[in-house]
């Protein structure tokens, strides 16, 4: 049994679909990121970055493992499911995820908050991140119009990572359009019964973000010392 603390972000939606399509048992821990409970010391026990997602594997000795990418390394060697073995699909797939958690993770993520989130639009943060997205997006398009999965012929958790976060480009301020390539590989991924349940855990709250949120997401809480 895996416990998995999370919360529905593309981070969290990595490991709630990776542990759908590899057949794991698992209880769902929703950890409340608008009200501050990545906070919590029993959090940070497992999850010392008090970031969303965390694991306990119950069946090894409670191991814990954070970071998005690292779970989903764990739990791929831990079923032989979605990391191929050895040979260059295995680094293919390892190239992929590491683009994900480098690359993609963090300017998508600072595109979405300069575009949507920031009390102050600022240009120049707005087009640097926006342009970037561009660029990334490109990359993936490439790369997809010379294979079917990111890692050549096997889906992988390179598509499980990757996948969350290239959904949605309109967030970034890409049109999916000039991606065709892209385009195909996300209604695939869309069509898998597991990435659909996967984006169901755990459901999201869709009330908007009021002041007390923003604080805790954005404001002095993420540097106080703990």
């Amino acid at each position: 049994m895996i416990k998995l603390y999370t919360a529905p972000t593309p981070n969290g939606f990595k490991i709630s679909i990776a542990l759908e399509e590899m057949g794991l048992p698992y209880e769902v821990i929703p950890v409340d990121i608008r009200k501050g409970e990545q906070f919590a010391p029993e959090f940070l026990r497992i999850s010392p970055n008090n970031r969303i997602p965390a694991i306990v594997d119950v069946e090894h000795g409670e191991q814990s493992v954070f970071e998005s990418g690292a779970i989903l390394m764990y739990l791929a060697e831990k079923t032989g499911k979605l990391l191929p073995a050895s040979g260059p699909a295995r680094v293919a797939t390892l190239e992929w995820l590491f683009f994900q958690v480098g690359n993609t993770g963090p300017m998508f993520g600072q595109a979405h908050h300069f575009r949507s989130y920031s009390p102050e639009k600022i240009p120049y943060a707005i087009d640097r991140y926006t342009n970037e997205s561009k660029r990334l997006y490109g990359v993936l398009d490439r790369r997809l119009a010379q294979v079917e999965y990111l890692a050549g012929s096997e889906y992988t958790i390179a598509d499980v990572a990757n996948f969350p976060w290239a959904r949605k480009p309109q967030n970034r301020g890409a049109d999916i359009a000039e991606y065709p390539h892209l385009a195909r590989w996300l209604d695939a991924m869309e069509a898998r019964p597991a990435v659909k349940k996967g984006l169901t855990v755990p459901p999201r709250d869709d009330e908007p973000m009021d002041a007390a949120a923003r604080e805790v997401l954005f404001g002095r809480a993420q540097y106080e010392r703990r």
